[in-house]
């Protein structure tokens, strides 16, 4: 029980992972055909590598635990706020990409709980039609 208490986030995250797979467009997973095909690589590498810390961090700290230590900076709470500026600038993006709020709400909850990690996922995902959006 305790283990699906400090894991609760990350199997919430990865069935997150898989019903965006799920339900995905019909561009491919990991392959990109169109301009600056490999950017897609990039993107999918960024994602594994991001996921592969992430899990790392976590297994020797818990964040809950830890954010009432580290929020006491003020730094943290600069680069807080930076991410989530970010976040809100991606979430339009993927409204521009996906012309749909419902789509963007969907992703709400996984973009504001995990930030990069869900944002990473989406843009390695789509890849091919965000950059047609900025090329086509």
């Amino acid at each position: 029980m305790i283990w699906l208490k400090r894991n609760s986030l990350w199997i919430f995250y990865f069935a997150f992972v898989g019903l965006a797979i799920v339900f995905k467009g019909d561009e491919p997973l990991f392959i990109s055909e169109g301009p600056y095909a490999a950017g897609k690589y990039i993107a999918w590498l960024m994602f594994f590598g991001f996921l592969a810390y992430s899990l790392y961090c976590s297994s020797k700290d818990s964040f809950i635990k830890a954010l009432p230590r580290i929020n006491k900076e003020i730094w943290v709470r600069q680069i807080g706020l930076d991410l989530y500026i970010g976040v809100a600038m991606m979430s339009f993006l993927i409204y521009l990409n996906e012309g749909s709020l419902l789509f963007v709400a969907l992703w709400f909850i996984p973009i504001l709980l995990f930030a990069n990690l869900a944002i990473l996922l989406y843009i390695a995902m789509n890849y091919g039609s965000i950059v047609a959006h900025f090329t086509g």
